[in-house]
Parts: C-alpha cells; structure tokens; sequence
C-alpha cells in the first residue's frame, strides 16, 4: 500500500464532508421553506450566511493553523462542522437552521485550506502535485453526487436526514487524523495578532455581503477595514499574513489568476438558464448538459495533478485556460445548437478541471515556509470565492441590462471567453518549468 494513501483519505474524506452539504441542499430547499415556514426569497440565505462565514472561517482556521499545528485546528474544524449539522437536523424555526449553518461553514471554511497545507508538510515535491488533484477531485464528486443525494434523501425521507450521515464521515476523520496528522508540523513564533485577524475578518464579511446583495456601502465599510489590516500587517509584531505573500511576484500573480478563475466559475451557474431559455431544454436535460461540464471536471482533475509533477503548473494552467476559453466561446456563439453546447461543455470541463483541480495550490504549497502554508493557502481559497461572487454578479447584470435574452447570453458567455484570455495572458508570466524547479 502506498504509504501516503490513508493520509490522502483522512484529507479527502473531510474535503467531501465539508462540500457536500454545500450541493445537498439546494434541492431540498422547497422542502425546508415549507417546514420552516420561509419565503422563497429568503431561501438563499441558507448559501449566502455559509458563504460569509465560510470566507471568515478561512482567515481565522488558516492563520491558527500555522501558529498551533494542521492536526489540532483539522480535528476542531470537523468538530465545528458537526456541531453545526446538529443543530440543523434539530432546528424548528428557520433563524435557528440559519445557525446551525453558519457553525457548518465556521468549521468547513478551515478544512480545505488546512489539508492542502498538510499535503504540502507530508507528501514530498516530487508527488504533491498528484496528491493535491486527489483531494480536488473528492471536492468535485462531492459537487456532483450532492444535488442527486440531496434530492433524494429529501423526497423518500426528510431534509433533515441529509445531515445524518456527516456524523459518521466526520467521526471516522477524527479517527483516521489522531492517527495519520503529525502533531511535529511546523508552527509559527509570535504571539497571535488578535487586532490583525478582527481587521481582516470584518473587512472580508463586509466585502462580501456588499457583493452577494450587491449593496456599496458595506464594499466601502470592508474595503478600509482590509485598508486598515494592510497598514497593521506591515508594523505588527506577528502578522496574520506576512506582507512577503503579497510582495512576492510569483505568489502574487497567483492569487490574481485565482480571481479570475473564481470568475470564470460563474460561468457554470447560468449554464442551464442559457440552454432553457435558448434551446428550450427541460430544466432535467440543461441540467444534465450541464453536469457534462462536471464529470469531465472531475476526469480531469486526478490527470491535471499528475501533469504537475511532470511537466510543471505553467503549463497545466495554459492548457486549462486555453480549454475553457475556447469552450466558452463555442458555448457562446453555439448555444442555440445542442450538439455545439454539449461540445462546449466537454472542453470547458476539461479546461476547469485543469484550472481549479490544484496548479494554484502546488504553486502556493511550493513558494511558501511551511510556517506560513495555511495562511497562504486561505489567502487563496478567499480570492477564488470573491472571484466566484463577481462572477456571478457580472453575469446577472449583463442579462439584465441587454436587449434580448439570446443577446444577453451571447455577451455574457463572450466576456466569460474574454475573462478566460485574461487568465491565460496572466498565467504567462508565471515561471516556466525550469526556473519553478530551481527555485526549489
């Protein structure tokens, strides 16, 4: 047996675990406004909470993570998780479920960014790369077999059942890290930058609430708290993220790619309305053109890990955005073809399948200490979702402010297109194979 695999299980499975939920509910949620006696508008907060606090979970889990070791803040972020699942199987009112989420996402934001940074510690360079894809693709399967499991425990049994099972995946985690995560990880020096992490944790939940509800003047309130953070960051004793992330052009460069690509994911959202509306599709068959996209993601990812280790992130990432370029211009000039859509959907999830499975991280993993992984790591996973939000957000107003829904969905699937040539021209300027192996 490979020595590594019940390391990359124990990482895996509280991937799953955390992104699971995420898909599960969507399908459920009729089921719940009805029980808990909620509109339908006010539905999307069970997403848009999880997302605010996701993002927080992120900057607090990651920087603790550096200073007190990957396997204590692992271990509590599933405990969170769980703790929050408990209260949503037993909430009777919808303000009560909303807490139990928001506790979900306090534990599932810290546990993607802390596996990756625990990958970095125990799996050689030479391997990292295919152990990352490994991880990303349980993510993605999570993403896939949600809706379907969701749908179904909903329909034949009750909602609240969907949270059932995460017990018995969270205590076989807890189980397999006490015995596979080295309690020896690097750590830190220096005490913990409390003024440092609230600066950044109101700045981020004001940033993002003003986006998701696209309202400016919280964008504004969180933009000078981050102002503030900034300033703080370069006098403080101990910073929760060294300046020298920011300051390092590859890493830079990184964390820009990592917005766009987030961008680029918005992308996916608005498939079926397009195909709908456009084609005329059952809600059943543009879901399932859709989800094309998604299994060859998933194909993809293990296979983009791999490539890493061969041939280096530059070039796994020129290819992933050559891919999704050229898929989303066939879906925007195809559209009104099936056979061009379901094209556009093969490339497009090979090409996101390439970006999003790990090129990013293994660059992350690779130019940081292993003091300062995790923190890189959030740092990362908070770019991706901002990207994803503004994603969203350019794609909504576009189809709102064109002439016509096929004009509509023509411009915004060319300016995703020109999104994913903005990703290629900035994933030109990493370094290439050779300079990113001497570097090491």
């Amino acid at each position: 047996m490979n020595p590594r695999l019940p390391l990359l299980l124990t990482l895996g499975l509280g991937v799953f675990l955390g992104a699971l939920d995420l898909s599960a509910l969507a399908p459920a949620l009729p089921a719940i406004g009805r029980e808990l006696d909620t509109a339908t508008g006010d539905l999307s907060w069970v997403f848009t909470l999880y997302l605010l606090m996701t993002v927080v979970s992120i900057a607090v889990m990651s920087t603790l993570a550096d200073r007190y070791g990957r396997k204590p803040i692992y271990i509590t972020c599933i405990l969170i998780f769980l703790a929050g699942s408990a209260l949503a199987i037993v909430a009777q009112d919808y303000n009560f479920f909303l807490l139990g989420r928001a506790i979900q996402a306090l534990g599932a934001g810290g546990i993607f960014p802390v596996a990756t940074a625990a990958i970095g510690d125990h799996v050689p360079r030479a391997r990292r790369g295919a152990a990352l894809g490994l991880i990303a693709a349980t993510w993605g399967l999570a993403a896939i077999v949600g809706p379907l499991y969701g749908g179904l425990i909903t329909h034949f049994v009750s909602w609240r059942w969907i949270f059932v099972p995460n017990f018995a995946i969270g205590g076989a985690v807890i189980v397999f890290a006490l015995r596979e995560l080295s309690p020896d990880a690097p750590r830190r020096k220096g005490p913990l930058d409390i003024p440092g992490l609230f600066l950044l944790a109101t700045g981020l939940l004001f940033v993002m609430y003003g986006i998701t509800g696209t309202h400016v003047v919280p964008v504004v309130i969180g933009f000078l708290f981050l102002g503030g953070f900034w300033v703080w960051q370069r006098s403080a004793e101990s910073p929760i993220v060294p300046p020298s992330l920011l300051l390092n052009g590859q890493l830079a460069k990184t964390y820009l790619l990592e917005l766009v690509i987030g961008m680029l994911e918005g992308s996916l959202f608005f498939v079926p309305v397009v195909l709908v509306g456009a084609e005329h599709l059952s809600a059943a068959a543009a879901g399932a053109v859709a989800a094309l996209g998604a299994v060859m993601f998933v194909v993809v990812i293990p296979a983009s890990g791999r490539a890493l280790d061969r041939v280096g992130s530059r070039n796994v990432l020129l290819a992933g955005t050559f891919l999704t370029e050229t898929g989303l211009a066939i879906f925007a000039l195809g559209f009104n073809s099936l056979a061009l859509a379901l094209l556009a959907m093969i490339v497009a999830g090979a090409g996101f399948g390439a970006l999003l499975g790990a090129p990013t991280r293994y660059i992350i993993t690779n130019e940081t200490t292993p003091e300062t992984r995790a923190t890189a790591v959030g740092l990362l996973s908070q770019f991706l979702i901002v990207g994803q939000i503004l994603g969203g957000s350019i794609a909504g107003g576009i189809m709102t402010g064109a002439a016509s829904d096929e004009s509509s969905y023509r411009w915004t699937y060319l300016t995703f297109a020109a999104l994913a040539l903005l990703a290629l021209v900035i994933t030109l300027f990493l370094r290439s194979r050779r300079a990113e192996m001497k570097a090491a």
